[in-house]
């Protein structure tokens, strides 16, 4: 059987401090199976070299648009893309784009293909905000052109504001949803999932909580895989964090709001998935008002809370698949497989939480995907959006073994 041809991905890198991170994204877009071609401006190698991204990606950098090796490098870049990303973008980029000047390699390219383009820009604050980019950006927008913004956070210079570029994560889940790479046929449709995400919150008194590091991304990225398969998704969530894509959002707080809420919910799912952290225990008592510290240290009692996802087993309805999550610390895989005997549930993703570049917090992670009837399949490093497609793959199968088993 001939291979699959891989997604061709022009990378282009302009000349701004976040060039550093194009590598990254670099080397997460040739793990997603693309073709990438990097593109230097003669701006970006005053900041990283080619030589970088010629040992990562899939063929070397270019840097200039009369390099004797080819001469129309510009045209063959252009036909054989199916994206062209551009991270960062500076100011500088988009206005020529904009305006349809070609001066260099990049902005030729640019011009000798009709593949879609996704720009990821970066610059200060004032830049980004000053009118006339402003006014670029809508327009490259109304031509077709997608835009990951730029994120709120410390910028060149020691100062902070809007301006930095997204994290490579966000940029390459971007264009693996343009190229539909992984997770773009629709074999969820018809479908109804339930996805948890987040980390609950356990009132102490009005002003304190006891929860977790859980930021909901992973949950949030579960539910956007889903929704790209097709599936009528509801996301019962703790986080204000978007999902694209999702049909209905649930929003709840304590563990005992999250129960409920995917208890009124699981019925009528096909697919349940648990990727909330619920704290395991809360106060047995809530103070009414704010606790001193004049008065001491208090006493706080705990209990413990729902065990929602073996609830949701015991309860659960023929034909459903349910999903658990586990983080854990050490022994990861033995505690894994205890967690997946003792709760019943047909598949459990584990993650070493004390992975620097896994678990909370992070755009990236690393899981283990353990199936009913010992089946182990680990996920490597990668973005979030990645794994949760890892998970539905699993999903798909399981869904696949059930429908089998009706039509015997």
């Amino acid at each position: 059987m001939a291979e699959a041809r891989r997604p061709f991905v022009v990378l282009g890198v302009t000349g701004g401090i976040a060039a550093y991170k194009a590598v990254e994204i670099c080397r997460l877009l040739v793990d997603a199976g693309c073709h990438v071609a990097p593109v230097l401006t003669r701006d970006a190698v005053r900041f990283i070299t080619p030589l970088t991204f010629t040992a990562l990606a899939s063929e070397p950098a270019q840097t200039e648009l009369y390099d004797g090796l080819s001469p129309i490098p510009h045209t063959r870049l252009g036909q054989a893309a199916d994206l062209i990303v551009i991270a960062p973008a500076t100011a500088h980029l988009i206005g020529r784009y904009t305006h349809g000047l070609a001066d260099d390699l990049l902005t030729n390219t640019l011009l000798a293909t009709t593949a879609p383009v996704l720009l990821a820009p970066a610059m200060h604050t004032e830049m980004w905000e000053q009118p006339s980019v402003a006014a670029n950006v809508a327009l490259l927008r109304e031509r077709g052109v997608q835009i990951v913004e730029p994120e709120e956070g410390r910028l060149a210079g020691g100062d902070r504001g809007r301006g930095r570029l997204a994290e490579p994560a966000l940029i390459v889940d971007a264009a693996l949803e343009i190229l539909a790479v992984g997770g773009q046929a629709l074999d969820l449709a018809g479908r109804r999932v339930v996805v948890s995400a987040g980390g609950t919150r356990e009132p102490i008194d009005p002003v304190r909580y006891l929860s977790n590091r859980s930021s909901g991304k992973q949950g949030h990225a579960l539910a956007e895989a889903a929704a790209a398969r097709g599936a009528h998704v509801v996301l019962i969530t703790t986080t204000q964090l978007a999902a694209q894509g999702v049909d209905e959002i649930i929003e709840v707080e304590t563990a005992a709001e999250l129960a409920s809420a995917m208890t009124s919910e699981a019925p009528k799912a096909d697919v349940i998935i648990m990727a909330a952290a619920v704290a395991d225990f809360r106060p047995s008592s809530v103070g009414e008002r704010k606790i001193k510290k004049r008065n001491g240290t208090p006493n706080i009692e705990l209990e413990p809370t729902e065990d929602i996802l073996a609830g949701l087993v015991e309860t659960r309805r023929a034909q459903q698949i349910i999903v658990g999550f586990a983080a854990e610390t050490d022994k990861v895989l033995e505690h894994a497989r205890e967690k997946l005997e003792a709760k019943g549930c047909d598949l459990l993703v584990v993650n070493d939480v004390a992975d620097p570049n896994a678990g909370f917090e992070h755009d990236t992670n690393e899981v283990t995907i353990l199936e009913r009837g010992g089946a182990e399949v680990t996920v490597e490093l990668t973005t979030k959006r990645q794994v949760a497609d890892a998970v539905f793959d699993r999903v798909i199968a399981h869904l696949a073994r059930l429908g089998d088993r009706e039509t015997r």
